[in-house]
This record gives structure tokens, sequence and C-alpha cells, in this order.
């Protein structure tokens, strides 16, 4: 399975979620070890308010080393503080992809036994990436990709108290070899190639995160370029969208039979109890999951009957993947095995933030065979369609074609499903009905059924 859990933002393959494309704005953080980096970037962070924001950090990219280099690095002796000590190759790789939106694997360096952990951390592309290290600022290569580039210039005898915290409480060194260490190495490192960095800087911090006023000073600045990018918070840029067209033919709506009718009758009253509201929200699911499988290829296939006799009927050699984005659309998954007996199933959390309106990241489990499967993307309602488009570009970007994934939700939309269309022509959607509007201040569907999730899980 391939597995991520993040709580960071999220977009992918060189497109926001609403899949248009963009060029991520980047942030270097450098200044020398101990200088408050981390934490000014942190600082930034905070401020800036801005959905998919990510933090990449030098320290992963140590290089690789040798049997003897890790001798020379339990005794101490190994400059780690030293260019040569870090793989630039592979960082300026994925910076290049993280600048385009695309999804890179990240090294964990292991600081006890000096080398990288098989596992990596996964990052998609974000608004903005703030990459920070002693050397942020040192390669011409990785600074002319980014926007902005500081230098946090913070009192050597600071830095060097952090570090002894730091390399002590959470790298497991002794004092000795901490001091000896810095005397060796950090401090001629420093000297020699980080403090000359800071002619690269567009903006130096003294005092590191004690400087408040010069970090909101650039936190500002920062936000004015992505305003003049266009970096658009969801509901402003879905309000642009021409939704009172026709629907897009990728499309498919239920027939508004007298039974579909009356199920949505029970599910949208108020005073349904919980019980009957789950049961009809399976046997629904189970309607949508059934007309969203027509869509799935199938060829001629001929049997014999128990009379003898021929019969041409349709066989699918398809595998079939459903794959729920959490919580709510949890509740299809049964349906779809009550279908589908073999279907591999995959789980996507996105969870929207409250403050700004933007879905976001937090887990994703799939299948290793994806991408040779029809993918059923499943969800129980589809509002403003920005959960979903992301939920899509992560099955893109684990390969998944683009017209073999097949939308399928209880209610939707109007603006959802354009929205969905305009960003993703080739993905059909099928839901049982179509709800007119949305509520600006809540987002929920009018006149909708409510909180999906909580009335069916009853919280």
């Amino acid at each position: 399975m391939l597995e991520h859990k993040k709580n960071t933002y999220f977009g992918t393959q060189g497109k926001s979620w609403d899949g248009t494309k963009f060029d991520c704005y980047i942030v270097g953080v450098a200044g020398g070890s101990g200088s408050g980096k981390t934490s000014v970037s942190e600082r930034i962070i905070a401020n800036l308010n801005v959905p998919w924001v990510v933090v990449l950090s030098m320290d992963s990219y140590y290089n690789v080393l040798t049997s003897e280099q890790k001798i020379e690095a339990l005794n101490n002796n190994y400059n780690f503080d030293h260019p040569n000590a870090f793989d630039f190759d592979l960082l300026l790789e994925n910076l290049k992809d993280l600048k385009e939106g695309k999804r890179v694997e990240v090294p964990i360096y292991d600081f006890v036994t000096h080398s990288r952990q098989p596992q990596t951390n996964t990052l998609y592309g974000a608004n903005v990436v703030i990459f920070e290290g002693i050397f942020a600022l040192y390669d011409r290569r990785i600074t002319d990709l980014m926007d902005l580039k500081i230098f946090v210039d913070t009192d050597s005898d600071i830095r060097l108290v952090r570090r002894l915290r730091r390399d002590i409480d959470q790298r497991g060194r002794d004092f000795n070899g901490v001091i000896q260490q810095y005397l060796n190495f950090v401090k001629p490192a420093f000297d020699q190639h980080i403090q000359p960095t800071v002619k690269n800087a567009d903006v130096i911090i003294p005092r590191g995160l004690e400087n408040l006023v010069a970090i909101d000073l650039i936190t500002k600045h920062i936000q004015r370029q992505l305003n003049e990018r266009r970096y658009s918070f969801r509901w402003e840029l879905l309000k642009k969208i021409d939704y009172n067209e026709e629907l897009p033919q990728t499309v498919i709506v239920l027939d508004q039979t007298p039974q579909l009718k009356g199920i949505h009758t029970i599910m949208r009253d108020r005073d349904t109890q919980r019980d009957d509201f789950i049961f009809y929200s399976e046997r629904l699911a189970s309607l949508v999951i059934e007309r969203g499988l027509s869509e799935v290829t199938v060829q001629d296939h001929q049997i014999t009957t128990p009379l003898d006799l021929p019969y041409m009927g349709k066989r699918c050699n398809e595998k079939i993947c459903g794959v729920s984005i959490l919580r709510a659309g949890g509740i299809m998954e049964s349906g779809l095995r009550r279908v589908v007996k073999d279907a591999f199933i995959g789980k996507i959390l996105i969870q929207t933030d409250p403050t700004t309106g933007e879905p976001l990241l937090h887990f994703a489990k799939l299948p290793n065979n994806i991408h040779d499967c029809y993918v059923l993307l499943m969800d129980a309602q589809i509002a403003t369609g920005a959960a979903a488009l992301m939920a899509i570009r992560i099955l893109l970007d684990h390969n998944v074609p683009e017209d073999r994934i097949i939308f399928l939700t209880l209610l939707a939309t109007r603006l959802g499903l354009h929205v969905i269309s305009n960003a993703f022509p080739k993905v059909k959607v099928c839901t049982s009905m179509i709800d007119p509007k949305i509520n600006e201040g809540t987002l929920f569907i009018e006149p909708g059924v409510g909180n999906f999730g909580d009335r069916y899980y009853g919280t």
C-alpha cells in the first residue's frame, strides 16, 4: 500500500487544487547553526495564514556516509558543516519539482546512525515552500529558484548554546563531542562558507526570532507578492466560475424517479432518526455505485446456459478500486463491496480549513497497483468541489489515467460539478441529485442534508 501521513498542505503535479498551473513561491532561509532558521520559518508560516505551505529542511539532504566516514562521524571528526556534506544535486532536483508543483520524495536522515532511512517523506507542491538550512543561499543554482532570500544573523554565543541543547537532546551527542565538533568544524565553516552567503540575501534578520518587527514586515511582503500572483482563496476563485450553463457531458445524474425522491425526502428530513439515515444513505450509495459501474469498459462474452444454449453477454475484465474521501466517503465502501466483491480499497483524508475554506490533505493510503485500476472515487457530497479536485490530483499523481476515474457522490451542486469538469474534463461524475446553491458562510449545500458525516456517524 502507498501510504502518506501529513500535516502540511498540498497541491500536485504543477497544478493547484483547482487544476490551474502555478509557479510556487520559494523562500530561502539561511544562517549559522542554531541561528533560529526553523523558528523564523515557523513564525512566517503562522503569520502568512495562507493554504498549502511546506517547510523543506536542508538537514534532510546530508550525503550518505561511507563506512570510514561513519567512523569519523561517531568520533566527532566528520565535518557536517562543510558544503561537501550535502547532496546539492538531489536538493536542486526536489526544489525544481516543488517549484513546478510536483510531488517529491524527501529523504529522512538519521543523525544517530548517520544514514538515510529507507522510507521517505512525501511532499506535494505548495503555494509557498520555505527552504531552510545553513547553506540555503550557497548554491547559485538553488538561489536562482528563490523568490525571497533571507539570512538570519544571530550572536555566536547564542548559536552555540542552542546547538548544544539540540545535539545533546535530539541527536544523542555528548557535551565534549559537541564542543569538539563546534571548534573544529562548525565555527570555521561558518566563517569560511556560511557567513559569506549573506551577500546573496535580500533581507537580513538580526537576532533571529526575537526580531518580530522584521519577520512581520517580511510576511507582509510575501503576502503582497502572493496576491500579485493571484493565489486566491477557494471561495473567491469559485465565484468567478460560470456554472449556470448546461451540465458537462461527463456528469451523470440518476433518473429522478419517485423512489429516488422518496429516499432523498427521508434523508433530508431533520427529524429522521440516525438508523434510518444510515439505511437510506447506504441504499442510495448502492444505486449510485451501480450506475457508475455502467461507465466501466466491458467486453462481449459468450457463455452456455444450463439449457445448453449460447448466450452473448458482457464481462468486465477491469480491476476496480474504490477510493473513499474520508470521512463521509467511507459510507459508500460497504455498498461498493456488495457490488464488486473483490474491489481494492484506498482512503484519502481531506479536511476543510474552517478559516479559509481550503482543502487540507492529512492522509492517503492507496493500493500499489492503483494505476492499473478503474478508480471509483467516492464522497457523500460535492459542494465547491475543492476536496474532489485535490483527491483527483492525488490519483493522477499516482499515475491513474484521468479517463479511468469515476467520481461517485450522493449529492452535488452545479458549481462543484463545473469546477471538476473545468479542471479535469475526462473525469466522469455520477450523482443521485443536484442542489442549486451553497451557503457562502458555512459552505453547506442548500437545501442539502446538513453535515453528512455528523448525521451518519452520530457525532
